[in-house]
């Protein structure tokens, strides 16, 4: 891999778009070592893009620094970084041949001809497709134009290649063999290679490094047997391959129980400690009902070619399976999983705040709503005088305009209805998580707040809803301005 020192560091990077004030990466860190393939991996819209551009110089950071070789580029323009991109659409000019197009640069350059032609020569051997110099862009496959693309950014000599999702064009036959070829590539040059991609078998196969990342944070970054074995977080474990995410709680040293039983495990945390159980559907054991831990009834089977998937319920759990065995629904089966492919995570905490208004008569507003309630009904001690004015309970007078109420409600007491007139805030469905017996959604508000709602029930993605929100089931705290 070439030295280990640090090639390009982010410090503290922040990007918020002018024109709407959307924050697409918030506080992101990174170290990267010299000669390190490291991948930006997350759904659509997570910012892996708006980072790869912030460190080619197409977009310019709204906070932070980011240092090349130790000393900060944020003011060099693209064509001063000796950094190159390969994006998805490979931007090939279709009236050059193969050659010219790889030569376009170090002509701009102003590079001798005879350097020229040793270098592309050079390049066209390393992505293997020497004798190709003459043919049409439009003669060429899918997997052609994308290694020629390729080839025209290292003939740059980078000390950094950026790739913005570069496969994704490419069928899945060719998209598996060129992540081969590009990690043998990057074997062979030795430089840095920076990829972004959602497609998570791409970054397990490829990568030293994974940066998972998700509404503009960073999630978890470790190499892929530390993303895939030991996820950081229920989002981790469910992006990363595919998992069994339950609730539940420490009974004892080194057990747990979730899904209806009690488990040994390997993770230790203090009796009673609220935790969240992953268990790889690889690792779970089908064996005869009553040995197992618990006890299922077979719900359904899928032949995939390489294994079965068999779902499983336990009383409100649904377990997913993948066993070279087959099994018929309705079969009473046992399970069990061996301690060490059971992950325990502390339980992240997901209460949703957000902050209300006093209007000029004492009584809560959130987004244009009033609230089924009164000043003096959620801060014990308090009172309305004569006068009509509130003091709190330390006998100080409330002035509407000078506080504000932090509303505290969790995730299971707020309902989602498809009637958004009845909501006290509407929203779209932007990312769901199953957790054994419930759906853990987030919801992309209209004022721009995520909300994360617990709901038994299967919601789609983008399904635009209305949430409730019981005042019975509101915690306040009187913040003054």
């Amino acid at each position: 891999m070439g030295n280990t020192d640090t090639i390009i560091e982010l410090r503290g990077i922040t990007k918020v778009f002018e024109d709407d004030g959307f924050k697409a990466v918030d506080d992101f860190n990174l170290e990267v070592k010299r000669g390190e393939f490291v991948t930006f991996l997350g759904p659509s819209g997570c910012g892996k893009t708006t980072t790869l551009r912030m460190i080619a110089g197409f977009d310019m950071p709204t906070e932070g620094d980011i240092l090349l070789n130790g000393k900060s580029i944020v003011g060099l323009p693209p064509y001063e970084r000796p950094i190159n991109t390969v994006f998805q659409r490979y931007a090939l000019f279709p009236h050059m041949n193969v050659y010219e197009n790889i030569a376009f640069g170090l002509r701009q350059k102003k590079t001798p001809k005879d350097l020229i032609d040793k270098k592309v020569r050079r390049v066209l051997d390393l992505v293997d497709l020497e004798g190709f110099e003459k043919r049409k862009i439009q003669t060429l496959s899918g997997g052609q134009q994308q290694r020629i693309a390729i080839a025209r950014a290292l003939v740059n000599e980078p000390e950094i290649l950026l790739l913005d999702e570069p496969l994704g064009a490419l069928d899945l036959k060719m998209r598996k063999e060129m992540q081969l070829e590009l990690k043998a590539m990057h074997d062979k040059l030795g430089i840095t290679f920076i990829y972004v991609t959602h497609d998570q078998e791409e970054a397990l196969t490829m990568s030293d490094k994974i940066v998972v990342m998700s509404e503009g944070r960073t999630q978890q970054i470790g190499t892929p047997e530390d993303i895939y074995n030991e996820p950081k977080n229920a989002f981790v474990a469910d992006f990363i391959g595919e998992s069994n995410i339950f609730n539940g709680m420490m009974t004892r040293h080194l057990r747990a129980r979730f899904c209806g039983g009690e488990w040994t495990c390997v993770d230790d945390y203090e009796e009673g400690t609220h935790i969240t159980a992953v268990v790889r559907p690889e690792d779970v054991e089908i064996v005869p009902p009553g040995t197992g831990t618990i006890n299922g009834v077979v719900d359904s089977v899928i032949f995939k070619g390489i294994h079965y998937e068999i779902t499983v319920l336990s009383g409100r759990n649904e377990i997913v399976i993948q066993t070279v065995h087959s099994a018929k629904a309705g079969d009473r089966v046992g399970l069990r999983v061996d301690p060490e492919n059971i992950h325990i995570m502390l339980a992240e905490d997901h209460t949703n705040l957000f902050y209300a208004d006093l209007n000029r008569d004492f009584r809560l507003e959130y987004n244009g709503h009033e609230l089924d309630t009164s000043v003096t009904r959620i801060f014990p001690g308090s009172r309305r005088q004569e006068d009509g004015s509130v003091v709190d309970g330390n006998g100080e007078i409330l002035d509407p305009a000078r506080v504000r109420i932090l509303v505290a409600i969790q995730p299971g007491d707020i309902q989602m209805t498809d009637d958004q007139e009845t909501g006290l805030v509407q929203g779209t469905i932007s990312n769901l998580i199953y957790k054994g017996d419930h759906y853990s959604y987030i919801i992309h508000t209209d004022l721009e707040q995520d909300f994360v709602v617990d709901d038994e029930y299967l919601w789609n993605m983008d399904d635009r809803v209305g949430l409730l929100m019981p005042v019975e089931k509101m915690k306040f705290t009187l913040k003054r301005k």
